[in-house]
């Protein structure tokens, strides 16, 4: 496939990772537009850490687009807890789905990394060309490390093999089918769920990890997918592209935010004895930008779209 080509709604593609968060919003995006070949694959299916497994779902779905959203993804204290598998996991999905891909000859590829793959210290907001100028945040440079390392595979398959092999770096995601556990979840749903639950209880207060100072931004899952449908249809470059929102909040901002939707009427108590990660982590994404795409959801309308997710489908 070149730049500038529609997907045809015929085409065989492959969502890696369709039950997570960002996979099951392109799943979402694909069945509302009529496609008819979304090829999905449970882990027991497909094991994508087994490479014959994934030998296997190539040759049976000859599919011909791949859309790579599986990973071993979690907050702070699960990145520092479990660093080997993080490292070990997402290697090991990357190598097997990217290299398949091209020994199959698949006519498109979209790896999505992270945010967290530039510099702790990087200037803000971050340009793609940041990367690898400087050191990673210790807190989860094993995750960090893997995702370099899969931009890096998608490059040099370009560069050697002439595969259209994309890679896109999104913010910070949340959405529907977000992971709420408080123990391994990213901040916005682990807020969502403290505040709810909060509330049920009537609490006096939530208590939020670190000082609250930090500023972080926020895109939601739906906008990440037509970004991620516009550049598989426009983009065909070895470079990386940043998808965000534009706009950055402060942590202690977020959560009075989320405790006025859900309707909290406690306090916040701040853990400084928990880490704050990343001072600020604002992308630059100028480059998508000016090719014509932009987010649609507000970050208010986002969270009271994804507590509502939580409501329905999550409180057990």
């Amino acid at each position: 496939m070149t730049a500038s080509q529609t997907l045809n709604k015929d085409a065989k593609i492959f969502i890696a990772g369709h039950r997570g968060l960002v996979g099951s919003a392109f799943v979402r995006y694909f069945q509302s537009k009529g496609f008819t070949n979304i090829i999905c694959k449970t882990r027991q299916e497909c094991n994508l850490l087994n490479k014959a497994d994934v030998q296997r779902l190539f040759e049976e779905e000859t599919p011909e687009i791949v859309i790579l959203a599986a990973a071993k993804v979690g907050g702070i204290l699960a990145n520092a807890s479990y660093p080997a598998e993080f490292i070990y996991e997402n290697l090991e999905i990357q190598n097997n789905v990217i290299h398949q891909s091209y020994l199959s000859k698949v006519k498109k590829l979209l790896f999505l990394g992270s945010s967290c793959i530039y510099p702790k210290f990087a200037k803000q907001p971050i340009k793609e060309e940041y990367l690898l100028s400087g050191h990673l945040e210790p807190t989860n440079d094993a995750y960090a490390i893997a995702k370099i390392a899969g931009i890096k595979l998608c490059q040099a398959y370009m560069q050697q093999y002439g595969c259209n092999f994309i890679s896109l770096m999104p913010t910070n995601l949340y959405g529907p089918n977000d992971n709420y556990d408080l123990n391994n979840s990213h901040v916005l749903p682990a807020l969502i769920r403290k505040f709810h639950e909060a509330k049920e209880s009537q609490a006096d207060a939530v208590t939020m990890w670190g000082t609250g100072t930090p500023y972080r931004e926020f895109l939601h899952a739906d906008d990440l997918v037509n970004a991620s449908v516009f550049l598989l249809e426009h983009y065909s470059s070895p470079e990386i592209v940043n998808i965000g929102s534009g706009k950055d909040i402060s942590i202690a901002e977020l959560g009075r935010t989320v405790k006025d939707i859900i309707g909290f009427e406690g306090d916040i108590v701040f853990d400084s004895s928990k880490p704050d990660g990343t001072p600020k982590k604002q992308l630059d994404c100028s480059k998508l930008f000016s090719m014509g795409w932009t987010p649609s959801i507000s970050l208010e309308n986002g969270i009271k779209h994804a507590y509502q997710d939580f409501l329905k489908n999550h409180l057990s």
